[in-house]
């Protein structure tokens, strides 16, 4: 791909479950010339101070946003909650989070155990080397991407989709349930931590739209309409709710590193995400300061 967006607002790294460090994905960034990104892990801002000291390292060429992704359990599809220019320093924020990590180390236990007993035995160990157990702050991080790599090298699958959709999949033979958070309680805890709650790629939760009025209520700003690989007339649609409901669309790649989540995410800055998205975000931000509603 010739040209790049200037704006990726959607981006994971090993301090949840990507694969390239935060500063690696600075690094790229750059290197792709765009000029704002947002760091998104899953329950964990542990990335978001070595991405924004990587981009101070580059001159000012790109600007980082701090964010988070709270994954939330819903009965239908998966709903997960953007968290945008927050304070990823504030402690009650952290507690959740460190909360949620420590689910996930249980739940990726219990999906290992189930595995076994499944005839497909993978290495806990392993598993926990893939989520970068060891290094700081990663503790915990560990997802189900990780337990399908670990399928993938001892040969029980081809790829880490095929895991997803053989047993790892909501409605897979080793699936676990995750710690149960509902999206108005991502929303408020986001909001809580003086961030901008934005729902992510809502064709994942088929009855989304029925829900906004109440998460609106709840503080939610924006939609993610410019997302991963979604066709055109998806994303205009998004664009029309997001216009209906008076909120900020918002974009990105769900970029994860090469080669992960293929036709879901896109390569990071692969999105055409427009600038006054994040324009729109820092004028939310700053009316918010001011007590302006």
């Amino acid at each position: 791909m010739s040209s790049w967006s200037k704006v990726d607002l959607h981006l994971h790294s090993t301090a949840s479950d990507g694969t390239l460090s935060p500063a690696e994905l600075v690094a790229l960034a750059v290197q792709r010339g765009l000029r704002v990104i947002a760091l998104t892990d899953h329950d964990s801002t542990e990335g978001v101070d070595a991405a924004l000291q990587a981009a101070r390292a580059s001159g000012g060429a790109l600007e980082v946003v701090p964010g988070v992704e709270l994954n939330t359990d819903v009965p239908a599809g998966e709903a997960h909650v953007l968290g945008y220019l927050l304070d990823h320093h504030d402690q009650a924020l952290q507690e959740e989070l460190a909360q949620r990590r420590a689910s996930r180390l249980e739940r990726g236990r219990a999906m290992v155990e189930k595995l076994a007993r499944l005839g497909l035995p993978v290495s806990w160990q392993r598993v926990l080397e893939l989520a970068g157990s060891g290094r700081p702050g990663m503790e915990g991080a560990v997802g189900r991407p990780h337990v399908a790599q670990a399928m993938v090298e001892q040969g029980y699958v081809a790829t880490v989709q095929e895991a997803f959709e053989k047993y790892l999949g909501r409605h897979g033979p080793a699936y676990v349930e995750r710690d149960r958070l509902t999206p108005a309680e991502a929303v408020a805890a986001i909001t809580r931590a003086g961030g901008l709650p934005v729902l992510a790629h809502p064709p994942s939760w088929p009855e989304y739209e029925r829900h906004l009025p109440a998460l609106i209520e709840a503080g939610l700003v924006g939609l993610e309409c410019y997302y991963g690989v979604l066709p055109p007339e998806t994303v205009g649609a998004l664009v029309a709710t997001a216009r209906a409901f008076g909120l900020v669309a918002t974009g990105g790649s769900d970029f994860h590193g090469p080669n992960v989540l293929p036709g879901v995410a896109a390569d990071l800055g692969g999105v055409p995400v427009p600038l006054e998205a994040v324009q729109a975000l820092k004028e939310l931000k700053a009316r918010r300061r001011a007590g302006i509603s």
